[in-house]
Protein backbone atom coordinates (compact mmCIF):
# COMPACT_ATOMS: atom_id res chain seq x y z
CA UNK A 1 0.00 0.00 0.00
CA UNK A 2 3.01 2.72 0.43
CA UNK A 3 3.21 5.28 -2.15
CA UNK A 4 -0.76 4.52 -3.20
CA UNK A 5 -2.69 6.88 -5.39
CA UNK A 6 -4.75 9.21 -2.98
CA UNK A 7 -8.27 7.02 -3.92
CA UNK A 8 -6.46 3.46 -2.61
CA UNK A 9 -5.11 5.26 0.32
CA UNK A 10 -8.72 6.98 1.12
CA UNK A 11 -10.46 3.69 0.99
CA UNK A 12 -8.03 1.72 3.12
CA UNK A 13 -8.77 4.27 5.38
CA UNK A 14 -12.41 4.35 5.05
CA UNK A 15 -12.12 -0.02 5.44
CA UNK A 16 -10.37 0.77 8.21
CA UNK A 17 -13.22 2.89 10.25
CA UNK A 18 -15.70 0.70 8.97
CA UNK A 19 -14.22 -2.04 11.35
CA UNK A 20 -14.35 -0.25 14.07
CA UNK A 21 -11.08 1.34 14.37
CA UNK A 22 -9.50 4.82 14.59
CA UNK A 23 -7.07 6.47 13.17
CA UNK A 24 -4.52 8.66 13.30
CA UNK A 25 -3.30 11.71 10.77
CA UNK A 26 0.61 10.92 11.57
CA UNK A 27 0.77 7.55 11.52
CA UNK A 28 -0.93 6.98 8.26
CA UNK A 29 1.32 9.80 6.67
CA UNK A 30 3.79 7.53 7.60
CA UNK A 31 2.64 4.12 6.59
CA UNK A 32 1.32 5.68 3.12
CA UNK A 33 4.55 8.26 2.33
CA UNK A 34 2.47 11.00 1.91
CA UNK A 35 2.37 14.39 4.18
CA UNK A 36 -0.19 14.76 7.15
CA UNK A 37 -1.97 17.32 4.84
CA UNK A 38 -3.01 14.52 2.24
CA UNK A 39 -4.47 12.17 4.94
CA UNK A 40 -6.44 14.98 6.67
CA UNK A 41 -7.88 15.75 2.95
CA UNK A 42 -8.58 12.19 2.66
CA UNK A 43 -10.09 12.60 6.69
CA UNK A 44 -12.01 15.61 5.66
CA UNK A 45 -13.84 13.85 2.56
CA UNK A 46 -15.04 10.85 4.76
CA UNK A 47 -16.01 13.45 7.18
CA UNK A 48 -18.07 14.86 4.78
CA UNK A 49 -19.73 11.71 3.45
CA UNK A 50 -20.60 10.86 7.10
CA UNK A 51 -18.08 7.98 7.23
CA UNK A 52 -16.18 9.01 10.31
CA UNK A 53 -15.65 11.57 13.04
CA UNK A 54 -12.93 14.10 12.96
CA UNK A 55 -10.81 14.76 15.46
CA UNK A 56 -7.61 16.51 16.81
CA UNK A 57 -4.94 14.09 15.54
CA UNK A 58 -6.85 11.63 13.34
CA UNK A 59 -10.30 10.34 12.81
CA UNK A 60 -12.65 8.06 14.71
CA UNK A 61 -15.40 4.98 13.50
CA UNK A 62 -19.05 7.40 12.73
CA UNK A 63 -22.04 5.00 13.86
CA UNK A 64 -25.16 6.24 12.54
CA UNK A 65 -26.88 5.75 15.94
CA UNK A 66 -23.94 7.49 17.76
CA UNK A 67 -22.12 6.47 20.83
CA UNK A 68 -24.74 4.52 23.71
CA UNK A 69 -25.20 7.39 26.59
CA UNK A 70 -23.93 4.47 29.20
CA UNK A 71 -20.10 4.30 26.88
CA UNK A 72 -20.75 8.36 26.45
CA UNK A 73 -20.40 8.59 30.29
CA UNK A 74 -16.84 6.88 30.85
CA UNK A 75 -15.18 9.05 28.46
CA UNK A 76 -13.57 12.57 28.56
CA UNK A 77 -14.26 13.20 31.85
CA UNK A 78 -11.42 15.50 32.59
CA UNK A 79 -11.97 17.44 29.38
CA UNK A 80 -15.77 17.45 29.76
CA UNK A 81 -15.43 18.76 33.46
CA UNK A 82 -13.09 21.67 32.31
CA UNK A 83 -15.70 22.40 29.91
CA UNK A 84 -18.59 22.66 32.60
CA UNK A 85 -16.69 24.83 35.05
CA UNK A 86 -16.17 27.52 31.92
CA UNK A 87 -19.45 27.19 31.32
CA UNK A 88 -20.58 27.89 35.30
CA UNK A 89 -19.66 31.99 34.05
CA UNK A 90 -22.99 32.09 32.16
CA UNK A 91 -25.53 30.08 34.78
CA UNK A 92 -24.84 33.18 36.88
CA UNK A 93 -27.02 35.36 34.76
CA UNK A 94 -30.07 32.78 34.20
CA UNK A 95 -32.87 31.73 36.82
CA UNK A 96 -34.43 29.52 34.63
CA UNK A 97 -32.06 26.84 32.88
CA UNK A 98 -32.61 23.70 30.71
CA UNK A 99 -30.23 21.14 30.24
CA UNK A 100 -30.36 19.24 27.84
CA UNK A 101 -29.49 15.01 27.19
CA UNK A 102 -25.71 14.15 27.23
CA UNK A 103 -22.72 13.46 29.00
CA UNK A 104 -21.28 16.74 29.11
CA UNK A 105 -24.08 18.25 30.68
CA UNK A 106 -24.47 16.05 33.10
CA UNK A 107 -20.76 17.14 34.18
CA UNK A 108 -22.53 20.82 34.09
CA UNK A 109 -25.06 19.28 36.71
CA UNK A 110 -22.72 17.88 38.74
CA UNK A 111 -20.42 21.10 38.96
CA UNK A 112 -24.01 23.26 39.62
CA UNK A 113 -23.00 25.28 42.80
CA UNK A 114 -25.21 24.16 45.31
CA UNK A 115 -25.82 27.78 47.13
CA UNK A 116 -27.58 28.85 43.88
CA UNK A 117 -31.27 29.17 43.36
CA UNK A 118 -32.16 27.68 40.09
CA UNK A 119 -35.41 26.25 38.11
CA UNK A 120 -33.35 23.75 36.28
CA UNK A 121 -35.23 21.47 33.55
CA UNK A 122 -34.19 18.82 31.67
CA UNK A 123 -35.41 15.58 29.73
CA UNK A 124 -32.41 13.36 31.28
CA UNK A 125 -32.89 11.22 34.16
CA UNK A 126 -29.44 11.05 35.18
CA UNK A 127 -29.15 14.84 35.31
CA UNK A 128 -32.17 14.78 37.24
CA UNK A 129 -30.70 12.61 39.38
CA UNK A 130 -27.15 14.45 40.09
CA UNK A 131 -29.52 17.79 40.82
CA UNK A 132 -31.48 15.90 43.26
CA UNK A 133 -28.64 16.60 46.35
CA UNK A 134 -29.29 20.29 45.50
CA UNK A 135 -31.53 21.79 48.21
CA UNK A 136 -31.95 25.17 46.79
CA UNK A 137 -32.92 24.31 43.37
CA UNK A 138 -36.14 23.68 41.77
CA UNK A 139 -35.72 20.63 39.10
CA UNK A 140 -38.66 20.14 36.52
CA UNK A 141 -38.19 16.80 34.37
CA UNK A 142 -39.84 16.16 30.71
CA UNK A 143 -41.88 13.04 30.86
CA UNK A 144 -42.16 10.85 28.05
CA UNK A 145 -40.66 7.99 26.81
CA UNK A 146 -37.52 7.29 27.51
CA UNK A 147 -34.93 6.54 24.59
CA UNK A 148 -32.51 4.46 25.61
CA UNK A 149 -29.51 5.54 23.37
CA UNK A 150 -29.85 9.23 24.63
CA UNK A 151 -30.91 8.38 28.34
CA UNK A 152 -33.45 10.88 27.76
CA UNK A 153 -37.12 11.71 26.46
CA UNK A 154 -37.19 13.04 23.15
CA UNK A 155 -40.23 12.74 21.90
CA UNK A 156 -43.54 14.25 21.42
CA UNK A 157 -44.61 14.59 25.07
CA UNK A 158 -41.58 16.29 25.96
CA UNK A 159 -41.63 18.43 22.59
CA UNK A 160 -45.49 19.42 24.37
CA UNK A 161 -44.29 20.10 27.80
CA UNK A 162 -40.88 21.80 26.73
CA UNK A 163 -43.45 24.13 24.31
CA UNK A 164 -44.97 25.34 28.05
CA UNK A 165 -41.92 26.79 29.21
CA UNK A 166 -39.66 29.32 28.59
CA UNK A 167 -35.81 29.52 29.70
CA UNK A 168 -33.05 32.01 30.17
CA UNK A 169 -30.42 29.94 29.02
CA UNK A 170 -30.42 26.21 27.37
CA UNK A 171 -27.40 24.38 27.01
CA UNK A 172 -27.66 22.19 23.95
CA UNK A 173 -26.48 18.80 23.85
CA UNK A 174 -25.17 18.74 20.26
CA UNK A 175 -23.73 16.05 18.99
CA UNK A 176 -21.91 17.43 15.63
CA UNK A 177 -20.96 21.01 15.74
CA UNK A 178 -19.77 22.72 12.03
CA UNK A 179 -19.47 26.22 11.17
CA UNK A 180 -20.89 24.77 7.06
CA UNK A 181 -23.41 22.22 8.28
CA UNK A 182 -24.68 23.79 11.75
CA UNK A 183 -25.37 21.47 14.96
CA UNK A 184 -26.32 18.06 13.97
CA UNK A 185 -28.58 15.27 16.17
CA UNK A 186 -28.42 11.41 15.56
CA UNK A 187 -32.16 11.06 15.94
CA UNK A 188 -35.02 12.68 14.10
CA UNK A 189 -36.98 13.02 16.78
CA UNK A 190 -33.60 14.45 19.31
CA UNK A 191 -33.16 17.16 16.09
CA UNK A 192 -36.74 17.87 16.53
CA UNK A 193 -36.77 18.86 20.01
CA UNK A 194 -33.36 20.61 20.13
CA UNK A 195 -35.30 22.74 17.76
CA UNK A 196 -38.13 23.24 20.46
CA UNK A 197 -35.45 24.17 22.78
CA UNK A 198 -34.00 26.90 21.11
CA UNK A 199 -37.58 28.72 20.21
CA UNK A 200 -37.91 28.15 24.14
CA UNK A 201 -35.01 29.92 24.85
CA UNK A 202 -33.62 33.51 25.28
CA UNK A 203 -29.60 32.40 25.05
CA UNK A 204 -28.59 29.31 23.96
CA UNK A 205 -25.31 27.20 25.06
CA UNK A 206 -22.73 24.26 23.93
CA UNK A 207 -20.31 22.75 25.39
CA UNK A 208 -18.57 21.64 22.82
CA UNK A 209 -15.69 18.77 23.17
CA UNK A 210 -12.92 18.29 20.73
CA UNK A 211 -14.58 14.80 19.07
CA UNK A 212 -17.63 16.64 17.89
CA UNK A 213 -15.86 19.68 15.99
CA UNK A 214 -16.26 19.86 12.12
CA UNK A 215 -18.10 16.68 12.20
CA UNK A 216 -21.58 15.54 10.98
CA UNK A 217 -24.46 13.89 12.24
CA UNK A 218 -27.59 12.36 9.82
CA UNK A 219 -30.15 15.24 10.90
CA UNK A 220 -29.64 19.09 10.88
CA UNK A 221 -31.03 20.96 14.28
CA UNK A 222 -29.94 24.61 13.20
CA UNK A 223 -27.05 26.88 12.09
CA UNK A 224 -24.47 27.26 14.74
CA UNK A 225 -25.38 31.07 14.59
CA UNK A 226 -28.19 30.04 16.74
CA UNK A 227 -25.95 29.41 19.39
CA UNK A 228 -25.12 32.37 21.98
CA UNK A 229 -22.10 30.98 23.80
CA UNK A 230 -20.24 27.58 22.63
CA UNK A 231 -17.86 26.19 25.07
CA UNK A 232 -14.45 24.66 23.40
CA UNK A 233 -12.02 22.49 25.36
CA UNK A 234 -8.21 24.03 25.79
CA UNK A 235 -5.96 23.33 22.83
CA UNK A 236 -9.04 23.91 19.84
CA UNK A 237 -6.94 25.54 17.08
CA UNK A 238 -7.23 29.33 16.40
CA UNK A 239 -8.62 28.13 13.44
CA UNK A 240 -11.77 26.82 14.28
CA UNK A 241 -12.08 29.33 17.22
CA UNK A 242 -12.36 32.12 14.31
CA UNK A 243 -14.51 29.89 12.29
CA UNK A 244 -16.88 29.90 15.01
CA UNK A 245 -16.62 33.03 16.36
CA UNK A 246 -17.37 34.66 12.70
CA UNK A 247 -20.36 32.17 12.76
CA UNK A 248 -21.86 34.27 16.09
CA UNK A 249 -21.52 32.42 18.79
CA UNK A 250 -19.60 34.18 21.60
CA UNK A 251 -16.61 31.83 22.04
CA UNK A 252 -15.46 30.38 25.47
CA UNK A 253 -11.91 28.54 25.65
CA UNK A 254 -12.05 26.06 28.70
CA UNK A 255 -8.88 26.10 30.70
CA UNK A 256 -6.62 22.95 30.11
Amino acid sequence: MHGSSGTIRKNEIESRLQRGLSVNATALAKEFLVSEDAVRRDLRALAAEGKCKRVYGGGLPMSPDGIPFEQRLLNDSKEKRALALAALTLVSEASTVFLDSGSTNLALAREMPPYSSLTIATNSIAIASALLDRKNFKVIVLGGEIDRETGASIGLSAIREAERLNFDLCFLGACAVSESLGIGAFYMADAEFKRTLIARSDRTAALVTMDKVETRAPFRVAALAVLDHVVLESGTSEEIVSTFSNAGPEVIIAQS
